[in-house]
């Protein structure tokens, strides 16, 4: 994804942090004039990297970017090297349901990158 837009924001790895997170996803993609209601359902991303991929005294980023056939890609990035296995929990399931493509690869070590595509 070539993205023509992007926003980037990192946050303390805190329950009040994943709805700031959802907040401000919701104002940028509309600021953006993109539809937001399924995408800010997907920075459900963020709750799970609260959740699952603390590591106390670090932090996690939201990268959102937005390409020219208007995709919407979120990514999370948790300081957690571990990539998800086997049946999503309850917050994945959210994900797949809602995105076009989901998926997990290796950040820079010790990260991992969570991300989620959504054709608007």
């Amino acid at each position: 994804m070539n993205p023509q837009l992007s926003f980037s924001l990192q946050l303390s790895a805190t329950p009040r942090a994943a709805r700031l997170a959802r907040l401000l996803t919701v104002e940028q993609l509309r600021s953006w004039g993109v539809p937001f209601e399924d995408a800010a359902q997907l920075v459900e991303l963020c709750a799970n990297a609260i959740t699952h991929g603390r590591v106390p005294g670090r932090d996690f980023r939201l990268d959102i970017s937005v390409d020219a056939s208007r995709a919407v890609r979120i990514e999370v990035v948790d300081p957690r090297g571990d990539v998800p296995v086997g049946e999503p929990r309850r917050g994945l399931a959210i994900v797949e349901a809602l995105s076009d493509r989901w998926g997990s690869t290796p950040g820079p070590a010790p990260r991992k990158v969570v991300w989620a595509e959504l054709k608007c």
